[in-house]
């Protein structure tokens, strides 16, 4: 995945609290090797804590922005994007809301803009405290991706992605995927408090995967609104295979059988290794989002 050197990067779409000190007192979420299992188990690539009873009770605001805010200082170009991998998590959340400012009102209205939170440790959000051991999520109640960077490192470590660029990509476009749910009012669906493999907390998982694939088609051909040119230049098929192994990485199944040793279909929240990977790869196939209804 190339970025266009000369591209300007939109920061404002970052908000950048890593070593912020967070208010409220310690998180309530976590506990060791098994509450983060049983965490990643229940909200892998998924929405806010509040929705796994994982709140802690205490709706207060996002952390305030750090004194340093790194990515405002250090990523200005696509340069910077193609060089370090924080700058590139803002080109990649420049590139999905390019993509959906341009997609989402032709079929439900106005596109209102997320943004993603940088944090380490834990982050106060609207949707309850949370630590970095619930992984990348989306808060509905503030409209923001909520991520610690340091995920990746575990996604090749503890679930045995082959990583890459563009796995991080997926990981991100997945988020903004649930974003996209929200404004259409299906992330609801999910909440009903069902799990198993024909569940509406599966089928939204799934539609976010497409709809992640979705922006990759378009990933390419999408213009910067401050340069009419693609930010992403490059995407290759390794990059997609990369996006897929991601997938495949964090399916129920896949999760279960590493850590419990055993599948047990009943409990899945987020669909196996191949539906994940099926699903991305239909909205990566068509570019079209109206193929995503896994609700058929």
């Amino acid at each position: 995945m190339q970025f266009d050197d000369d591209a300007n990067l939109d920061t404002s779409e970052v908000q950048d609290v890593r070593g912020s000190r967070i208010p409220g007192g310690k998180a309530t979420i976590g506990g060791g090797i098994a509450g983060l299992i049983a965490l990643l188990m229940g909200l892998f690539f998924g929405v806010g804590p509040d929705q796994l009873g994982l709140s802690s009770g205490n709706d207060e605001p996002a952390a305030s922005s750090s004194s340093i805010a790194q990515v405002q200082q250090s990523c200005k170009t696509g340069r910077d994007a193609n060089s370090k991998e924080d700058c590139r998590m803002v080109a990649v959340v420049n590139s999905v809301q390019d993509f959906w400012r341009q997609e989402f009102p032709r079929r439900n209205g106005r596109y209102t803009p997320a943004q993603t939170v940088f944090f380490t440790g834990r982050v106060g959000t609207a949707c309850g405290q949370a630590s970095s051991a619930v992984g990348p999520f989306y808060c509905p109640g503030d409209q923001k991706v909520y991520l610690d960077l340091g995920f990746f490192n575990e996604l090749r470590s503890k679930f045995g992605a082959s990583g890459g660029a563009f796995a991080q990509a997926y990981v991100v476009a997945h988020e903004y995927g649930h974003h996209v749910q929200n404004l259409m009012g299906t992330l609801k669906r999910a909440q009903d408090g069902r799990t198993g493999e024909n569940s509406n907390a599966v089928r939204v998982e799934l539609q976010a995967d497409c709809y992640a694939g979705v922006w990759a088609h378009h990933a390419t051909t999408t213009p910067d609104e401050s340069t009419g040119k693609p930010l992403i230049t490059k995407l290759t098929d390794d990059d997609i295979r990369d996006g897929l192994d991601a997938a495949a990485a964090v399916g129920d199944d896949r999760i279960q059988e590493r850590y419990q040793g055993r599948v047990t279909p009943e409990s899945w929240t987020h669909g196996s290794a191949k539906q994940r990977q099926e699903w991305f790869y239909e909205g990566y196939r068509t570019g079209d989002m109206a193929r995503c209804n896994t609700f058929r």
